[in-house]
């Protein structure tokens, strides 16, 4: 199905205009007519040169690194759109920048996922659309509707045409990741297993315990964000120690950042599979590395918002 009302536009800023090009293509529509530049001082300027009045907007701005210049462009876009008397403001973030930041774990901690959620609000957004956010109750954070869209569908469907479904398990590298590891390993018809870590300090992980089986076993360890990469390549190390036969690594988001890069070339992957609601450089892409695109899950999510239809249909199964 492809959109054909008129009176809905897509629009893009710097972060990913190739993911909101492949969405734009789905639908059927051109990106439309707006530049996001910068003054000489560095501050943000936008123009956009068509009229927007009356109509559905859609602005495609992942908030990935440099994350405060992307999430100033999405908010300076959505006021631009609030002022040019759009009818309603939705923002596509396929990747929610701060929300790690999801609550409390020390005194005096800010909670700066709400804050950047108020900030989205406040600028005129109407809608959010968002894929894998790190927790589920960042949804609650908005006082808008949030349309919040998994990422397993597109990878289960990958490693389903690899035929990667007999004599696997699939892992999940922490216990905060269970429920997204159940969802995999429902998909592809196969066990879970799951490694029990304490975190001694930010992006420093220490492995405990694996609970399950994973002997001879392929196995396809699932997170959400691949940041540094210290957490899914230590994951993959212990499996092999405990007899696995291969490893997989998959996540939707690859922030990718510090020695990320390095340790994932080192690390004894078969195969690392990740999607573009963050983009990935050429140049930064691994022999084993392989990028799905989450284009058509975004962009039938867009139409079925549009068309005020439901958007939970997508997932039942």
């Amino acid at each position: 199905m492809k959109a054909s009302r008129w009176r809905m536009k897509l629009f893009t800023g710097n972060a990913n205009p190739a993911l909101a090009e492949e969405i734009a293509n789905y639908l059927g529509i051109p990106v439309g007519n707006a530049q996001v530049t910068r003054f000489s001082d560095g501050e943000i300027n936008c123009g956009i040169h068509e009229s927007v009045r009356g109509v559905d907007v859609f602005v495609v701005q992942p908030t990935c690194p440099p994350v405060n210049e992307n999430l100033m462009e999405l908010l300076v876009m959505i006021d631009a759109f609030r002022r040019a008397s759009a009818s309603r403001i939705n923002a596509v973030i396929p990747y929610y920048g701060y929300g790690r930041q999801d609550r409390k774990t020390r005194a005096r901690d800010p909670i700066t996922a709400k804050l950047v959620a108020n900030l989205i609000v406040e600028a005129g957004a109407q809608r959010v659309v968002a894929v894998d956010l790190h927790a589920n109750q960042i949804q609650g954070f908005f006082d808008i509707p949030v349309d919040h869209l998994p990422g397993v569908p597109t990878i289960a469907e990958y490693f389903r045409t690899k035929g990667l479904t007999d004599n696997a398990v699939v892992l999940s590298p922490d216990v905060g990741g269970v429920t997204r590891a159940r969802d995999l390993a429902a998909k592809l018809g196969v066990p879970i297993a799951i490694i029990d870590k304490r975190r001694p300090a930010p992006n420093v992980s220490e492995v405990m315990n694996v609970i399950g089986d994973v002997q001879g076993k392929s196995v396809i360890i699932i997170d959400d964000i691949i940041d540094t990469a210290g957490t899914i390549c230590t994951a993959a190390e212990v499996m092999l120690d405990k007899g696995a036969k291969e490893v997989y690594g998959c996540c939707t988001h690859p922030v990718f950042s510090g020695p990320a890069l390095d340790r994932l070339a080192k690390a004894p992957f078969q195969e690392i599979v990740i999607t573009n609601t963050i983009p990935t450089a050429e140049d930064k892409r691994l022999p084993n590395m392989t990028v799905l695109s989450i284009a058509p899950l975004v962009g039938e999510a867009i139409l079925r918002i549009h068309e005020d239809l439901s958007v939970s249909k997508l997932f039942e199964a």
